[in-house]
């Protein structure tokens, strides 16, 4: 068996309990050594073999695994963030599965959540925005055009924009194409949750010269929308004592 963990965003105590315990049990741990706090494989038990991917290719990190599997030793490939948003696991799960290899994909906290919890805002505060977009902006890997930054933010709804902090200037100009107004609140978050985190509030009209200032240029989160900072909101329903539900009666039903 061959583990797909996510390491979380980068406090070490925020990989799962699952994750954790796999991650000490491992014989061979394969790490994003880019990303992954390196902190996490202090977790590691002696004599386990680790392997920094950022310098290998996907068939030298595939090598491993397979050559791992083979052996009958345990290991964990282990992943930033949440491995299913940008984490170019596909191809490797692909590739073992046609090996006859079984993989198992444990979740993780993904950085655009730990952004919202640094800057302790709900991305989905009622009336304002019940939807969230993850995307990105198109580098080496492009972006469908149906995609296109522009025609998401005709939605005006929160967006969790991953991998683009270097592109800033075009960033901010395609939402403001897209339809978001000028005094639309953004967040950067870079390295959210690390020790050295680093967070700059400001509105579309103004975020990318803060960017600057700050000098981000890499590893950082755009979280973008009404609800990054309004206090103009509803109250949850959920909890309203007019509501019911399975676990309450309203109020004004007694």
């Amino acid at each position: 068996m061959i583990y797909f963990v996510g390491a979380g965003p980068g406090d070490v105590d925020l990989i799962t309990v699952k994750g954790a315990k796999l991650l000490r049990e491992a014989d061979i741990i394969v790490y994003a050594g880019s990303l992954v706090n390196p902190a996490l494989l202090e977790q590691a038990k002696p004599g386990a073999v680790i392997y920094n991917s950022a310098s290998m290719t996907l068939e030298e990190v595939l090598a491993v695994l397979i050559e791992g599997s083979k052996q009958g030793k345990m290991v964990v490939r282990l992943h930033t963030g949440e491995p299913s948003l940008y984490g170019a696991i596909q191809e490797q799960l692909d590739a073992l599965a046609k090996e006859g290899i079984p993989t198992e994909v444990v979740p993780g906290v993904s950085s655009a959540f730990a952004a919202a919890a640094a800057i302790k805002r709900e991305l989905t505060l009622p009336e304002i925005s019940q939807t969230v977009i993850f995307t990105r902006m198109a580098g080496r890997t492009p972006v469908p055009e149906k995609e296109n930054l522009a025609s998401l933010a005709a939605h005006r709804a929160t967006m969790a924009i991953f991998l683009s902090i270097s592109q800033i200037e075009a960033v901010v100009a395609a939402l403001l194409a897209g339809g978001y107004a000028p005094q639309t609140p953004v967040a950067v978050v870079q390295k959210a949750s690390w020790p050295d985190e680093k967070i700059v509030l400001g509105r579309l009209e103004d975020i990318a010269e803060k960017v600057r200032e700050a000098g981000i240029a890499k590893t950082a989160m755009i979280l973008v929308g009404d609800a990054v900072a309004t206090g103009d909101y509803a109250a949850s329903r959920l909890y309203h004592a007019s509501f019911s539900h399975g676990y309450r009666e309203a109020a004004n039903c007694k």
